[in-house]
């Protein structure tokens, strides 16, 4: 059964914070609000959380896994990054944006797409995954909260709840969350593709 969390959205409880930061050291899925949408997260490292996200939400080995930093820093530990693109970049975050680029050492090898050996990463403007973020000190291995065969993810803590009690160890509820999932760039190739428009604003990449 997951345990609930309910967050103030503008002053998140610190001991809360801290408790779900524990949770996840320990090898815990949670399930929390963004930016853009409710997103799935574990620990960086976690192998087991990696196949419970799959399974989850039924994917395959070819999903670009997301790196949820909490500032540019800790996001330049894991990607490898020209002046060109750290200028886009650093333009639209943080932000409801997920860029695709080549992956560094610190990334563990089976978050790395295939081929491309790419990954994805962004710096989310939500107050409550911040704080999750600072005490956590690294980045939350994340996928969108999108069920198969759903066109929307969930918007709603308690629904979550209800739905995949059985399937996550936590849910933070901090209150409405939007159901766009992450405008998502491919900076792999060099230039901007846009791979999937979605919360934010494309016509900076465009």
């Amino acid at each position: 059964m997951a345990k609930y969390f309910d967050v103030h959205p503008e002053n998140p409880q610190r001991r809360t914070i801290g408790n779900v930061a524990d949770s996840i050291r320990s090898g815990a899925l949670i399930a929390y609000p963004t930016d853009s949408c409710f997103a799935l997260g574990c620990q960086l490292g976690s192998r087991s959380g990696i196949e419970r996200i799959k399974s989850i939400r039924n994917l395959d080995d070819r999903h670009h896994f997301t790196l949820v930093c909490e500032n540019f820093s800790q996001l330049g530990r894991f990607v490898h990054i020209d002046n060109d693109v750290f200028r886009a970049i650093k333009a639209a975050t943080p932000g409801s944006y997920t860029f695709i680029l080549p992956a560094t050492k610190e990334v563990p090898r089976q978050l790395l797409h295939p081929k491309k050996k790419t990954v994805g990463v962004r710096i989310p403007d939500h107050v409550v995954t911040q704080a999750l973020l600072a005490d956590l000190g690294e980045p939350l291995l994340s996928s969108t909260l999108l069920l198969p065969d759903e066109e929307e993810p969930m918007t709603q803590g308690w629904e979550i709840k209800e739905r995949l009690d059985h399937v996550v160890d936590a849910v933070i509820d901090s209150g409405d969350c939007g159901t766009e999932p992450t405008t998502v760039i491919d900076f792999s190739g060099g230039g901007a593709e846009i791979v999937r428009r979605g919360a934010g604003d494309v016509s900076r990449f465009e």
